[in-house]
């Protein structure tokens, strides 16, 4: 068991939240009990998500998409206030990593998508060089790398370009990093790798004479909530649980 305010501090620290300039907040977003024992974590705090912590007991809820984004409606009215009512009441805190969570060198988004495919990183690039670039030595073609990622979240990614062309230079961020295309490509990339994608990507991609993969948000972000999670458990004798909850998206 660990004390809340020790357990905050060193994954801010660990995470380096101070950093970045995120789209939310980083860290404790809500306030629950102040021993943690067991932490649940997902990829995103929603209500299903919520009820999972819940029934299993949860002391603290670990999450890569939070709340209190910049711009939405501050009033704790409707959804919001579901969620809120039901975290406050188990006494659940939660915390959430955006940006610091995709950008860590080991525990991050785009670090865990490259071990668990066998991809080399070489470099950094984009906003706050979240972004990777590198190589992928155990696929020659867009075909086979499509199929390792397939294979390796569930899920077939959606190819813009000629399947049968050598991957080459491959960069990649993990989520709604589809806008940044033509900074992967000015960076030497020949493949990019992201997890949305919208109508202009296509129009970029074939324009800019680069193959695009678009794997899903979720399914590209599940992997750094984990290893932040067993990073903890190792770190401090605390439970770990991982809940996965499907989405398409």
């Amino acid at each position: 068991m660990i004390e809340r305010e020790r357990l905050t501090a060193y994954l801010n620290d660990l995470l380096q939240v101070d950093v970045f300039d995120d789209y939310g907040p980083n860290g404790l977003q809500v306030e629950g009990r102040a021993r943690i024992a067991r932490v649940v974590s997902g990829v995103t705090a929603s209500l299903a998500l919520i009820e999972r912590a819940i029934a299993l007991r949860a002391d603290a809820l670990l999450v890569h998409h939070g709340w209190f984004w910049r711009g939405e409606d501050p009033r704790i009215v409707g959804q919001k206030q579901r969620r809120l009512a039901a975290l406050l009441g188990a006494g659940i805190n939660l915390y959430a990593y955006h940006l610091p969570l995709d950008a860590h060198a080991e525990l991050g988004n785009n670090a865990q998508l490259a071990a668990r495919l066998g991809w080399e990183v070489q470099g950094r690039f984009g906003r706050d060089a979240l972004g990777m670039i590198g190589r992928a030595p155990r696929a020659a073609s867009v075909g086979e790398l499509a199929c390792a990622l397939e294979q390796t979240l569930g899920r077939a990614p959606l190819c813009i370009g000629d399947a049968q062309r050598p991957v080459g230079r491959l960069a990649w961020c993990t989520g709604a990093a589809q806008g940044w295309i033509e900074a992967a490509r000015a960076a030497g990339a020949d493949t990019y790798v992201s997890g949305e994608i919208s109508e202009p990507t296509t129009h970029f991609a074939r324009e800019m004479d680069i193959t695009y993969l678009a794997c899903g948000h979720h399914a590209s972000e599940r992997y750094g909530v984990q290893a932040l999670g067993a990073r903890l458990a190792d770190h401090f004798g605390i439970e770990h649980l991982y809940v996965e909850l499907d989405n398409p998206a």
